[in-house]
């Protein structure tokens, strides 16, 4: 099928959500009266250890309460299960990507089959009882579609994903990211626009720190737009990506919109170590820090 005739077929109409410039004025989450909590938590990979269960025994000695899983750790069930017993440690969500932008690809059984692959996800993220499956449509030279092309695919495909997650007891969380990696969804108050398009509580999305210093311009009004919707966040720096505490770069701003909508769900690490540093030492001081952060945020 070529780009013309998929156009015709499954885009009719011109990008009814005009991403690239859409604004929404901000608006408090309904969980807004609830106070907010700093639930911390970190990729799997991020955390010093040689297996997961000493990986989880070093969060609980940080003081978090989550871990974060990469792709779709169908096989590893049984073994997280088992780890995380007992422990007060919870998956907060899985780190799944964009499946090579196969979810709004031109070739529709590459779509087909990327739809099955997310929804499989979305089976182990509800068995996990995590908080969802992080999404993104497409990285640069995955899709060959613009963003108002890009709208009306997710329209399309987005409602009995929706519904799917929804049955299994899960949800679909889109992240956007900067431009360096992505020309479609780039700030939070695009992936809320899908959100208020579809109502729709399976598609849900995320905040990045690390995108956020690079695209918005307020960090308090994007997580207070972002609010129902927002169901995790990732931290790191803006120049390197690396753990927090390990150059400046402050969190407070975004902090505060965090604690303006009653945030209930986790914050979790996405970066790396600088180069040279002692992970065992400068992870726990990255948690101390952002609690200092946290505490910082006057609202």
């Amino acid at each position: 099928m070529n780009r013309r005739t998929f156009l015709k077929s499954t885009l009719v109409g011109t990008g009814a959500l005009a991403l690239p410039g859409f604004t929404l004025s901000a608006r408090a989450a309904a969980s807004g009266s609830r106070p907010a909590v700093l639930k911390l938590c970190s990729q799997e990979g991020r955390i010093p250890g040689g297996s997961l269960k000493e990986k989880v025994a070093n969060l609980q000695k940080y003081g978090c309460v989550g871990i974060e899983f990469g792709g779709n750790p169908a096989g590893r069930v049984a073994e997280i299960k088992a780890t995380l017993k007992g422990t007060g440690i919870k998956v907060s969500a899985l780190c799944w990507g964009s499946q090579k932008g196969d979810l709004v690809s031109l070739d529709l059984e590459k779509r087909k089959k990327g739809i099955e692959a997310i929804k499989s996800a979305l089976n182990t993220a509800a068995e996990l009882e995590s908080t969802g499956v992080i999404f993104v449509p497409c990285f640069h030279k995955q899709s060959e579609l613009k963003p108002a092309e890009l709208d009306k695919v997710l329209e399309e495909i987005f409602p009995d994903m929706g519904d799917y997650a929804r049955k299994v007891g899960s949800r679909i969380l889109i992240e956007p990211l900067n431009k360096k990696e992505t020309f479609y969804i780039n700030r939070l108050e695009q992936a809320v626009a899908i959100c208020n398009k579809l109502n729709n509580e399976g598609i849900c999305m995320m905040g990045d720190f690390y995108h956020m210093a690079l695209e918005e311009s307020d960090q308090t009004q994007a997580f207070v737009t972002a609010g129902k919707w927002l169901h995790h966040v990732h931290l790191a720096t803006r120049d390197h990506r690396i753990l927090p505490a390990q150059e400046p770069h402050s969190y407070v701003e975004g902090f505060k919109g965090l604690k303006q909508i009653g945030y209930q769900d986790f914050c979790s690490l996405e970066c790396g170590c600088k180069k040279g540093a002692n992970p065992e030492v400068d992870v726990p001081k990255a948690f101390d820090y952002l609690r200092q952060q946290w505490d910082a945020a006057k609202v």
